[in-house]
C-alpha cells in the first residue's frame, strides 16, 4: 500500500466457496491488517467465532437468521446490522447477502468451528 490507499472493483473479484457461503473477499488481510471486507451471500454457514476479530455484518439483501452463542437468534432483513465479538460461535442461515467488516483484519488461522456433541 505505497500510496496510502486501494481501490478494488468487488465485480472483478471472483468470489470463492467459505464455511459462510460464497464470498467475494474485496479487501483482505494482504492489503491491510486494519480491517476486511468481504461481500458473502449465506444460505447456511457453519457455526464459528474467532478469538481476535470482530465482525459487523450489514444485510445488503435477502432474509434469514443469525444464531449466536448458544439460542440466540436474530431476524435478519436489508439494513439490519450485527456486530460479532471475538469468541462469540454465529452462523448464519437462509438466504441473504451481506457485507462483512472485520476488525482487525482477519486472519485465515482465526477462525474455529464449533463441533456438534
Amino acid at each position: 500500500m505505497k500510496k496510502g490507499f486501494v481501490v478494488k472493483d468487488s465485480k472483478k473479484i471472483k468470489p470463492i466457496d467459505c464455511p459462510c457461503g460464497l464470498s467475494t473477499r474485496v479487501i483482505t488481510a494482504r492489503d491491510t491488517s486494519l480491517a476486511n471486507l468481504h461481500i458473502t451471500h449465506i444460505t447456511n454457514s457453519s457455526k464459528h467465532y474467532h478469538l481476535k476479530c470482530t465482525e459487523f455484518y450489514f444485510i445488503l439483501e435477502g432474509e434469514g437468521q443469525m444464531e449466536l452463542q448458544e439460542n440466540d437468534i436474530i431476524s435478519l432483513t436489508p439494513g439490519i446490522v450485527v456486530m460479532i465479538r471475538p469468541g462469540v460461535p454465529h452462523r448464519g442461515y437462509g438466504n441473504f447477502k451481506a457485507i462483512i467488516v472485520g476488525v482487525p483484519a482477519m486472519e485465515e488461522n482465526d477462525e474455529f468451528f464449533v463441533s456438534k456433541i
